[in-house]
């Protein structure tokens, strides 16, 4: 198998799984005692902060671990709003934000706060103008991830820190994918991290506070952690996350320039392999490793299985997950095309070998996925110089697929209507008009789902 979901969770790194073994000897007890033990154990987890604050490009007393990255997220969050309540309750994030933060979002709305969310382009980017024109004089923080989790699209994170810094609002980094390749740069607030990403255990995550930023932890506290993160500490897995972080990055700078190369490969040759496909994410700003393209008239989870079966483990932004019905809304965010979509995300190490033959592999399995969706010949009737195609009650790629098939039937500046109560038709169907050349006129309400009017221009 070659596992191509590195953006996801990267395999135990060889010195995370020394360190995790060496200090489980060492690190079992509570390293707030005196006793000789609580002192070993003291001195393991005094050492884990260091390294990984030296890591994050942080002080060691700004640094506290929690159970996860997603946790790091919501007590970063909720701490920094609580400590500028006097300030105001808005809060700002991107729209391609990771669901931990748009949760963290939503649940700050639903408290009775304001939030902003500002678009991204096509590339997945935000512009720190954006950024500058969101904020108000109630705005307590603003979040911004460093890179993209679904298409890897590195975000102007110096930019918008510094907008946010001439305003006096603080901001959140959820630098889970990039912390791995390096420390990130900007007069950031707050950072928030994930083990599991860089090759640490899971179950540990990295929460960054500077000085001199109002935090106040919300919830039941201890003397654990600053407070932040109550509970005993898993020392053996904190000193293994912060062993494997500080080897990742020395080992980021042989690989960043491999990496790149193999997924410049991907992107370059995927559209002249199969035929109808949009890569997307920024092609110069974006992770080493992190390459997504999206294959029209293709089930997504169905897809999967094909790669899976035939050694590939990826993942899917698509709507047709199993874990799903509705869009990614990071490709809704950036207005591409979501049906059939397939991340691609090299773990450091990779073997060229293993891309060649993904791509080599991939032609025939969309080919297969392709062939198996067995379409069913759309309902059409005709209305002098409009088709209306009924594909209520029928999943992404149905609607595009039958929309595809009659095009043809109607002539040059006829319309097609077409007829779909599948969320991600509000997406796909403008994404084929801007592959296909033709002309998107817009959606209207109809007594069932909603109908899409394009407009047949060659």
């Amino acid at each position: 198998m070659a596992y191509f979901d590195a953006a996801s969770a990267v395999p135990l790194h060889p010195v995370a799984r020394q360190a995790l073994q060496a200090s489980l000897d060492e690190g079992w007890a509570d390293p707030a005692r005196l006793h000789r033990e609580g002192r070993r154990a003291r001195l393991l987890l005094d050492a884990a902060r260091e390294a990984a604050a030296e890591a994050a490009g942080c002080r060691p007393d700004e640094l506290t671990f929690t159970p996860s990255g997603t946790r790091a997220v919501h007590t970063g969050i909720a701490g920094a709003l609580a400590g500028r309540r006097r300030t105001g309750r808005h809060l700002i994030v991107s729209a391609v934000e990771h669901s931990s933060v748009l949760h963290s979002a939503e649940a700050h709305e639903a408290d009775g706060g304001t939030a902003t969310r500002v678009a991204v382009d096509r590339a997945g980017a935000v512009d720190p103008a954006a950024y500058a024109a969101a904020l108000r004089p109630d705005t307590a923080l603003a979040c911004l991830q460093s890179a993209n989790h679904e298409v890897g699209t590195v975000q102007p994170v110096a930019a918008v820190a510094e907008v946010c810094r001439q305003a006096g609002v603080p901001l959140l980094v959820d630098a889970a994918q990039s912390l791995g390749w390096g420390p990130v740069e900007g007069a950031w607030s707050v950072l928030a991290a994930s083990a599991h990403k860089w090759g640490g255990p899971p179950g540990v995550g990295l929460l960054a506070v500077r000085k001199g930023v109002r935090f106040a932890a919300q919830g039941p506290v201890d003397e654990r952690e600053s407070g932040r993160a109550p509970g005993f500490e898993n020392i053996p897995a904190i000193v293994a996350a912060a062993a494997s972080l500080r080897a990742v990055q020395a080992e980021a700078a042989g690989e960043v320039r491999r990496l790149h190369e193999l997924t410049e490969r991907i992107r370059a040759r995927v559209p002249h392999l199969v035929p109808d496909v949009e890569v997307v994410g920024d092609p110069v700003r974006r992770l080493p490793g992190v390459v997504t393209f999206s294959c029209l008239y293709v089930d997504g989870e169905t897809l999967l299985h094909e790669l899976d079966r035939a050694g590939f483990s990826v993942s899917s932004g698509s709507s047709c997950t199993s874990s799903t019905l509705t869009p990614s809304h990071v490709l809704k965010a950036m207005g591409v095309l979501s049906e059939g979509n397939v991340r691609v995300s090299l773990a450091p190490g990779t073997p060229a070998e293993d891309v060649e033959r993904f791509l080599q592999v991939l032609p025939g399995a969309v080919a297969g996925v392709r062939e198996k969706l067995g379409v069913p010949a759309p309902v059409a009737v005709v209305h002098r110089d409009e088709i209306v195609v009924d594909a209520l009650g029928k999943r992404c790629p149905i609607p595009v697929i039958e929309l595809a098939k009659v095009i043809g039937d109607v002539p040059v500046g006829g319309t097609v209507r077409v007829l779909s109560d599948d969320e991600a038709a509000r997406l796909d169907i403008p994404a084929w008009c801007d592959m296909r050349g033709q002309e998107y006129v817009g959606e209207e309400p109809a007594a069932q789902g909603t109908a899409y009017v394009i407009r047949r221009t060659s």
